[in-house]
Parts: structure tokens; sequence; C-alpha cells
């Protein structure tokens, strides 16, 4: 036997292939795969659309054949070129009326002595909490020029036959959305005052320098980039916009984008001229973000403190009522208002009517509640497409502010840049992106609850980004690696050390993407189908039948929800979660 040999045959080709690929599998750290899914993941949710709707402006309907008639289609009539017009000067003119109402405001709460700030703060988080579509319908029986409660109002006091304001106009139209709109500005402009110390303000008081020349040649000009952000951000909020310029600009003959937008999905759908007339939209978001830049990169907007040092109040005197008049006037004009006629229409059988005993009624709630085919259920594709669309967003962010804070995968910022890109998209695009690219077959997704979750997810993607950004920056990596020391894996010391820390965090995170979302109409209102409409588009339809005491009522009931959830994220994820400045 020890003579014998041992003959080792040589593996098969196709075996030895296999073996090679088998080991080189179980190489690949888990952490590797988790990049390439979520690569996956924002390629389909954001890139893919992008490039459908980018591609599909060239295609001819039906053959798919290139074609640049979709774009002469789209700019050949003067109708649609003034439409792109009505839009950019909307957006102007609504971005510089947010910013005249909010910085006044900013100031007051940041830097003086005003009383009532609580009730400034209150006023700022209702403008952002009511949605914009159902303030247009609050102003509408506000202003309307034949019986709006401000018009009767007027003719009743003065004897005139005219109306004192009328939302039918463009002026109106600019007006609605910067009183909805201003929140925006408020929160960057403040965040921005909060950082600059008192020490150039003395010294422009010591050179004699009074509290208003100092606000306006120190102050504000210190806060300048976050005023032009906020301008930027207003801008391209109202171009994006469809509740409002629909509700109100379309009975005014106001034609905008995103109307126009909507005239091209009535039957027949032109898609393919829809993508190519949303082209400017893009353009435009892209290259205000990059003026943007290119202005704030030529001057530097630093207090001499860096961290802005102690910050004394600004005492105004007998002013400081002055300034708590002008918050409390937007605020009123804003919120007060406009839910409070709501509310009364809600409850009424004619709204035109007023308050009266004889005009109450309980009778709109009950439509909704127990006859409405649809209300019911759109409460509930509110919500679970709200808390679906919530959560994938959530992990999805998550997940990948992790990998790129820790630096755990090479060119994990390009994930992070994926999961910003919708910033810079207006929704409405997205929403016609999504269209372009999965309503039709292999996947035929138009109408599904999937559409509508995954569209809320890449527009809201952004902001559950940048809130799990700052909370994951916000827990040093030495707790992980203190509890890895101790003979944790990865994976226990993140579900042990860092989730339970970053819960309150990611809670308002989650619930500021689900607010949002279930307000949303712009993207929601081009990718419903006739069992998945949501709150938003059903509240749209009911406008335009115009039956407001209803549409009222059912907007009541929106309201509600949204003051439950702010409610509870007030108490478990702090009182300024929705305002505050991640």
């Amino acid at each position: 036997m020890s003579g014998d040999t041992v003959t080792v045959l040589p593996r098969p080709a196709a075996a030895s292939r296999a073996g090679g690929l088998l080991d080189r599998l179980r190489n690949i750290e888990p952490v590797s795969l988790l990049w390439a899914a979520l690569a996956a993941a924002l390629l389909f949710l954001v890139a893919a659309p992008l490039v459908k709707l980018f591609v599909a402006s060239f295609e001819t309907q039906g053959t798919g054949a290139f074609t640049l008639s979709n774009y002469a289609t789209a700019y050949g009539r003067q109708r649609y070129l003034d439409a792109l017009v009505n839009s950019l000067t909307l957006g102007l003119l609504s971005a510089a009326i947010s910013v005249v109402l909010a910085v006044p405001m900013a100031w007051a709460v940041s830097r003086t002595d005003m009383p009532g700030k609580g009730l400034t703060w209150a006023a700022v988080l209702g403008a952002f909490v009511v949605p914009p579509y159902l303030a247009a319908i609050g102003w509408i029986l506000l202003a309307g020029p034949n019986s709006g409660f401000v018009n009767q109002a007027w003719r009743w006091l003065t004897g005139a036959e005219g109306a004192l304001v009328n939302v039918y106009s463009f002026t109106g139209l600019a007006l609605v959305i910067a009183l909805n709109s201003f929140p925006l500005v408020f929160i960057l402009v403040k965040a921005a005052l909060d950082l600059i110390s008192s020490e150039m303000e003395d010294a422009a008081n010591i050179i004699g320098a009074g509290p208003w020349t100092t606000m306006w040649k120190v102050t504000l000009p210190l806060a300048w980039p976050a005023v032009l952000a906020g301008f930027i951000l207003v801008f391209l909020e109202t171009i994006a916009l469809f509740g409002t310029p629909a509700i109100i600009g379309i009975p005014a003959r106001i034609n905008v984008v995103t109307t126009q937008l909507w005239q091209f999905f009535e039957y027949p759908v032109r898609v393919e001229v829809a993508a190519a007339y949303a082209m400017p939209l893009l353009l435009v978001t892209v290259g205000l973000i990059a003026v943007q830049k290119l202005l704030l990169g030529r001057k530097g907007f630093v207090s001499q403190t860096g961290k802005g040092g102690e910050r004394r109040m600004v005492r105004l005197g007998p002013f400081r009522w002055v300034l708590f008049g002008w918050c409390a006037g937007v605020g009123a004009l804003a919120v007060v208002m406009p839910v409070l006629v709501l509310i009364q229409a809600s409850f009424a059988k004619a709204w035109g009517r007023g308050l009266a005993l004889d005009n109450l009624t309980l009778r709109n709630y009950a439509l909704l509640l127990f006859e409405h085919e649809m209300a019911l259920t759109s409460v509930w594709n509110t919500i679970w497409f709200s808390a679906a669309a919530a959560t994938i967003a959530g992990a999805i962010a998550l997940l990948v502010a992790y990998l790129v804070n820790r630096r755990l995968v090479p060119f994990g910022e390009v994930l992070g840049f994926l999961c910003m890109a919708p910033f810079v998209i207006p929704g409405i695009v997205m929403a016609i992106g999504f269209y372009a690219a999965y309503a039709s077959p292999p996947l035929a997704l138009y109408g599904t609850a999937t559409l509508l979750i995954l569209a809320f997810t890449a527009r809201f993607l952004p902001i559950a980004y940048a809130n799990s950004q700052a909370a994951v920056r916000a827990v040093h990596p030495e707790m992980e690696e203190a509890a890895r020391i101790l003979g944790a894996g990865r994976l226990q010391s993140i579900a042990r050390v860092t989730a339970p820390l970053l819960k309150k965090s990611l809670l308002g995170g989650w619930l500021i993407v689900f607010i949002l979302a279930s307000r949303e109409l712009s993207a929601a209102v081009f990718l419903v189908g006739p069992r998945t409409r949501t709150m938003s588009v059903l509240l749209y339809d009911l406008s335009e039948a115009g039956n407001f005491e209803v549409l009222a009522a059912f907007g009541g009931i929106l309201l509600a929800i949204t003051l439950v959830l702010v409610a509870v994220g007030m108490k478990l994820a702090g009182r300024d979660f929705m305002l505050r400045r991640e």
C-alpha cells in the first residue's frame, strides 16, 4: 500500500469557474451589496424617469422614431409661450412678495424685543401646514369679486358697487401663493440671523447708526445668502405649483406652464409634447441653482466671530408694537382669515349667507363620511400612500446617509447626489417622468398605488436625506466603535447604539415627509387612477364642481388629520420639528 500512488483528476473547467465565482461572492462584503441595492433603487426612482422624460421629448408617439416635432408643437403657439412667460413672472412676483412679508418677521423674531413671538411662530407654522390649494379656496370665499366676504363687507360699509379686491387677477394669484410660501423665506432668514453676533451691530451703533440703519446696512446684508436662497426657493415652488394656479388661474384665464401641462394630459394624452414642454422648468431650476452659487461665490458673507457670538435683542421702544402689528397682519391674511371662512363654509347650507342659525348644518360632513363614493377611500389612500412613501424614503435616506458619513464604500457620494437630485426637479416634471417611464408596458403602473408611492418617495427623498444626514452626523462614530470593541457586530451596534439616538430625529423627518405627501397635488393629479384618488386630487375635483360647502368640509377633514400629525410630531420630536432647518 505504501507504494501505491494517488492520481488527482483535474476539475472540469466549468466547475473551476463556478468555484471561483462562489469564492468571489463569499468575499463580497455585505456593505458593497447594500451600496449596489441602493444604487439600483435610486436609479429606478430618480435617474430612469428623467432619462425617459428626456428621450420621450424626442420620440414620435406610437413609433418611437426620433423627431423634433414635439418641441415645435410645444412652442409653436403663442398661448403656450404666454404660459411660460406667465409662470416666470408669477414666480418672480410671488417670491418678491414672500421676501417682503417674511424678512421683517424673521428679523423681529430673531433680533428684536418684539412681543408675541410665539404667535408669530404659530402663524408661520399655520401657513406652512395649510395646503396651498385649500388656502386658495379660502381666498376665493373671501375675495371673490361678486360674493366674497371682504367685498360684501366693503359694499355694505361704503355703498360702492365695485369690488375692493379681486382674487381672480394676476396680483391676487401671486399674493395667495406668497401667503402660503413665505415660511420658506422666514425659516432660512431667521436661521441666518440667529448666527450673526451683535458685535458688528454694536460697532455700527458706536459710530452713530440707529437700529433701523444698522438693520439695513449691517444685519440684513450678512443674511443676504439666506434671503437669496429663500427667494429662489419660492420662485421654484411657484413655477412648479399646480393647485393654486388651477383653482384661481383657470377661471381668471391666467394660463401657466403647469396648467398647460395638465391640458396636454387631456384625451388624447400627448405625453411626448408634455415632456418637451416640461424641459424649460427643469432647465430654469438647474440654472437658478447655478446662478445662486455663482453670485454667492464671489463674495464673503461671514461675521467676524465665525460662530455667532453674543446676541443682544434690539430695543425698538414703541415701534415694537408696529412690528408686532405687521406679523399679526401677515398671520391673519395667511392663516386666520382663510381657515375661519373655510370652517364657516363647511357648516353652512349656503356659504354666501354668512353666520346664521338657520344656515348651520352638518349635512356636508355627513355627505362625505356616509354617502360620497370616493371620500373615505381617498382618505385611506392618502394615509397609506403617504405612510408608505415616508417609510421608503426614510429607509433609503438613512442607509445612504450612514454609508456617506461613515465612508464605508467608495463613491458613496454618488448615492448622496442621487438622493438630493429631486430637489432641483419640479414635482410636476418628476410626475411626467414617472408617467413616461412606468405608465406603459411592460410595467403598466399608471393609476396604481405603486406608481403614486414611488413618485411621492422620489419627490420628497431630498427632505428625508437632509434630515437623516444631519441626524447621522450628530452621532459620533466612536460610540459605535466602542460597542464593536466589546464584541458587537456592525449591525448590532447600529441597532443598539445608533438607532436609539436617531429615533427622535428620524421620527420628525418621517412626519414631515408624511405631511407633505398627504397634501401633494402637483404630482398626484397626473398619476392617479379611478380608485387611487388622494384627498388633494378629490379636493381639486370638488373645486371644479363648484360645491364650496362640501369642498370646505373635506378640507376641514384634511386639516384635522394634518393637525393631529403635527401635534404628535411636536410631542415626540420637538415643538419646532416642522420648521427646523437641518
